[in-house]
């Protein structure tokens, strides 16, 4: 039998929960990071920031000079770890054998899980599914019969929206 991997990746996790947290956020270009006159790096960027090519990892001032409208919020970890905490508590409901990557980042077994008759495809809508109605934020799935398939489903899926 083969293996039933489920990789979820929360989509621009940080400034997601920014975005959930104030509507405000949604249509503006915003990203999560150190301020613009120290040495410092984005956390993520939302959509509406990624037009301009500014990406996670960027440092503030390159990011500023792209988008000179870019509203960078400190960000809140408490915050970011309870949603994750939320997140977590979804994927137990349909298996325990979780391998997190990253707070808004896992990969799922569900080989033996036998809810929706096994179907991973299934699971993973329902769990994309609860995370938006729970958490409040959208997540991204790939399945696939292992971990790198399966992440680069996710990727695929998210292309896909882009477009």
């Amino acid at each position: 039998m083969s293996r039933k991997i489920i990789h979820i990746d929360a989509d621009c996790f940080y400034a997601a929960i920014e975005m959930r947290d104030d509507p405000s956020l949604r249509d503006i270009p915003i990203a999560i990071g150190g301020p613009v006159d120290r040495r410092s790096v984005l956390a993520t960027a939302n959509y509406a920031a990624r037009v301009y090519g500014v990406r996670s990892a960027m440092p503030t001032s390159v990011a500023k000079r792209l988008c000179p409208s870019l509203l960078v919020i400190p960000g809140n970890m408490a915050k970011y770890r309870e949603a994750s905490q939320q997140m977590q508590a979804i994927f137990r409901e349909f298996t325990h054998i979780i391998e997190p990557l990253s707070l808004d980042e896992a990969y799922l077994d569900v080989t033996d899980s036998e809810h929706f008759q096994g179907s991973a495809t299934r699971i993973a809508e329902k769990i994309r599914a609860r995370i938006f109605e729970e958490v409040g934020i959208t997540v991204s799935a790939g399945v696939a019969t292992n971990k790198f398939i399966a992440k680069v489903q996710t990727y695929y899926t998210v292309c896909q929206c882009l477009t």
